[in-house]
């Protein structure tokens, strides 16, 4: 039979899973001839033999491949046979255009763990243990393509049994980038301020154990001395947690602070020095069967939690969970994740309780992920530090998931699921996307590809602001990019609005950069469209907390219909205003007023019979009233989020909070989920007031005073504080569906922070189903601010496509 040769070219989640070896074992065992290679865009084939043994090859390349890679593309050309001797693995190449996809880390695989539970194997209880199918990716690669010199391990040296695994394409380690052995590898060490205090401010434990001689460490770092190294170093940290202490643990993507989850007086400490006062923390179990005893634990949530991303996932708590009360207070839930390296593991199997393990860092600051750094910023909280010498490349919090909808759904993207990017439909100009000032992240296209940065948070301090450039220079460095636009949201105030005008500044005339400023809401509906690959328009339900307004107020309630291109505001709330601008997030009362002096005017500071009222000094009453009256510091706003505060301030819940979200979240979890009835909605029909909407079926207000009016009532006769906050949620599900059979819309995308609220999403999607409506939500990123930068970049390609 006559030879052929068949040249493939794969794109997609390819390097750092195993492909080449696969590849490799596949055609040898086939018999072909040729070579596979790893360059900065993707995987290269070329391989020789008969026509049906090589189309069964190529059938195979996807049918069998390795379970972490991922193939968005791949393309066969057939050529004549050059004569090939026999197949073989070339050395990656550098050159090209970066696409390639850089993995997330990956969760410790089966095989590794069972590796270091067996005394016989050579990497036995070795904390760094990885072969192709797992370990660190994202946060130790330095450059592409993704070899061992452009990772954190290049100053590691292979010992001579690592090099032979690394170096044998039948081996699961073959060019395993992160590959090390307890001969060879990073180490642990644990610090602590004294020999006597390696357990912070308690007793107990095994304070004795010493350090060995290795001249790895050294002896003292900024007031903190070496306690323990290797399995004492590992042991030592599990008795400082037994004893109460905090922990400060250096993990993959930067550190933990860990706590026993069942001390409430341990749970305070770090409470108070964190500082995080209410906020639930994120809980590590040993295994599944510990974390039954936390959470009712579904198939599918098991299947989330042992996955190979590992996300925290909120699920809710059983009566009688073996936790402090001070861990979640005021949850029906629990954020629950399994140990993801085998550091983590081997930790949490010399402990028979659960841990906190929040993000190693102080509120509003990004994660640490140096070791001395995390001494000098954490050493007012942490007893005592576990670290290892593995350089981290990049901070990455860990990921929160949810199962909503019958599916994994992300509430924050990092660990497992960063950098891997949303696909569109067609290749994008270079962009970056800056993202918003909450829940930041950024974007950039590449082709047909937006890569999206791990969760940066909150960019309220210098270092979360720095953290946002490096994150910023890193992707550009690593796909080595030049952005010919970058999109940023229409709030002047910004601090990534100001960043991206201070790079058009910084660039000058003729640099050929151009900003694209895209409204705060309209960026969340191209998101969720962008992710869903669907064209054309929709329903964009953009409910959220606050997002600049094209006309100048505080956004937040929005029905938009369009899609990247543009929108329609065909509806909102009815604005109200928010007396004390941004003192209203903090204060919620002040919300709670505002509704009632748009309903009553000035007699609404007669209600002291209402809990936000009584809350506020004759003083507070009396400034506030000036502002609203005449507004004066009191934007006008249609945020769902506010009012969903407010209506929470109005129960008698969280007149002030302590962090985002808190007020609203307590309306959700007292809601009585069995009451099906609902407060009055009114829609109020009116001019749209933007010229381009003459299209729009309609467009209108939904005025929530009567629903107001009607919990009031409620109030007045002394219904149950359940019952009020389930009919509120159900008119804002019923709100939704008559706004959509008013605009006639058949795809409708619900979008924004709030519908992190599961109650509301729920019935939404219900109601808006049994309608007929197609219901798009958001899987790879989240609904919150999370996504904006997505967003900005589907629009801004938009324009770009469109001139302008």
């Amino acid at each position: 039979m006559t030879e052929q040769r068949l040249r493939v070219e794969i794109h997609g989640a390819v390097q750092g899973v195993g492909f080449r070896p696969y590849v490799y074992r596949l055609a040898v065992a086939m018999g072909l001839r040729g070579w596979v290679i790893n360059d900065t865009q993707g995987v290269f084939i070329e391989v020789e033999g008969n026509r049906s043994t090589l189309e069964d090859f190529l059938a195979r390349l996807s049918a069998d491949k390795p379970p972490r890679a991922r193939i968005d593309s791949l393309d066969a050309v057939w050529l004549a046979p050059v004569g090939y001797g026999d197949f073989e693995i070339r050395h990656s190449q550098e050159q090209g255009v970066k696409t390639v996809l850089v993995l997330p880390d990956i969760a410790t695989c089966a095989d590794c763990l069972a590796e270091v539970a067996d005394p016989a194997d050579r990497r036995y209880r070795y904390p760094f243990t990885n072969c192709t199918n797992c370990g660190p990716r994202f946060t130790i690669i330095q450059a592409l393509p993704y070899d061992r010199p452009h990772t954190t391990m290049a100053h590691f040296a292979m010992c001579p049994q690592c090099r032979a695994e690394y170096e044998n394409p039948l081996d699961r380690r073959f060019h395993a980038q992160p590959i090390a052995c307890p001969a060879c590898g990073p180490q642990l060490a644990l610090y602590g301020a004294s020999a006597g205090a390696v357990f912070g401010d308690v007793s107990g434990g095994r304070p004795g154990t010493t350090a060995r001689e290795s001249g790895r460490w050294p002896r003292s770092a900024g007031g903190w001395h070496l306690m323990a190294e290797g399995e004492g170093a590992l042991r030592s940290a599990a008795d400082a947690l037994k004893a109460g202490a905090i922990v400060a643990v250096k993990g993959l993507g930067g550190f933990h602070l860990m706590v026993d989850a069942g001390n409430p007086q341990a749970v305070a400490r770090l409470r108070e020095r964190k500082p995080r006062r209410d906020k639930p923390f994120a809980l590590m179990a040993r295994d599944l069967d510990q974390a039954r005893t936390l959470c009712r634990v579904s198939p599918q949530a098991a299947e989330a939690l042992t996955g190979p991303e590992a996300p925290i996932l909120l699920l809710p708590r059983r009566a009688g969970a073996p936790v402090a009360d001070n861990v979640a207070p005021g949850s029906p839930n629990l954020g629950v994740m399994l140990p993801y390296t085998p550091l983590h593991h081997l930790l949490l199997q010399e402990l028979d309780f659960p841990v906190v393990a929040t993000s190693g860092n102080l509120t509003d600051e990004p994660i640490c992920t140096d070791e001395w750094e995390a001494m000098e910023r954490l050493g007012h909280v942490a007893g005592c530090f576990l670290i290892h010498d593995r350089p981290i490349a990049r901070h990455v919090d860990d990921s929160v998931a949810w199962i909503l909808d019958g599916e994994v759904r992300l509430l924050r993207r990092a660990r497992g699921y960063a950098p891997l990017p949303v696909r569109m439909a067609r290749p994008l100009p270079t962009l970056l996307g800056v993202g918003a000032h909450l829940k930041n992240t950024v974007a950039l296209s590449v082709g047909e590809q937006v890569f999206i940065s791990q969760h940066i948070g909150d960019l309220e301090t210098a270092e979360a602001l720095a953290a946002f450039e490096r994150v910023i220079a890193d992707f550009l460095r690593l796909y080595e990019a030049r952005p010919v636009a970058i999109a940023h949201d229409l709030h002047p105030d910004y601090l990534s609005t100001r960043w991206a005008q201070q790079q058009l500044e910084q660039s000058g005339p003729g640099a050929g950069l151009t900003l694209i400023p895209v409204q705060h809401h309209h960026a969340h509906l191209a998101a969720c469209l962008a992710e869903n690959q669907a064209e054309g328009p929709a329903l964009g339900v953009t409910w959220d907390g606050t997002g600049y307004g094209p006309d100048g107020t505080v956004w937040g309630g929005e029905f938009l219909l369009g899609d990247a291109t543009g929108f329609t505001r065909v509806a909102h709330l009815r604005p109200f205003r928010l007396p004390g601008g941004e003192a209203a997030i903090q204060e919620p009362r002040r919300v709670a007023l505002a509704l009632l002096w748009e309903l009553d005017g000035e007699r609404a500071l007669l209600r002291e019979d209402l809990v936000p009222v009584q809350a506020l000094s004759p003083t507070e009453r009396r400034v506030l009233a000036q502002m609203l009256d005449r507004g004066i510091h009191a934007p006008w706003t249609t945020s769902a989020g506010r009012l969903f505060d407010g209506v929470a301030a109005l129960l008698g819940l969280h007149p002030r909070v302590t962090f985002e979200g808190q007020a609203a979240m307590a309306l959700e979890f007292v809601a009585d989920p069995d009451v099906r009835d609902a407060y009055p909605v009114a829609l109020v029909a009116q001019p749209c007031g933007d010229p381009s909407a003459n299209h729009a079926p309609w467009a209108g207000v939904w005025d929530w005073g009567p629903l107001v009016e009607a919990l009031l009532d409620d109030l007045a006769r002394g219904t149950e504080v359940g019952v009020m906050a389930a009919r509120f949620h159900n008119a804002a599900a019923a709100a939704i569906l008559a706004i959509a059979q008013a605009v006639g819309e058949p795809r409708v995308a619900l979008t924004g922070g709030c519908f992190q609220n599961r109650l509301l999403t729920e019935r939404a999607v219900v109601q808006l189903r049994q309608a007929g409506f197609q219901v798009l939500l958001h899987r790879q990123v989240p609904p919150n601010d999370g996504g904006i930068s997505l967003g900005q970049v589907a629009v801004a390609a938009a324009r770009w496509a469109g001139g302008g």
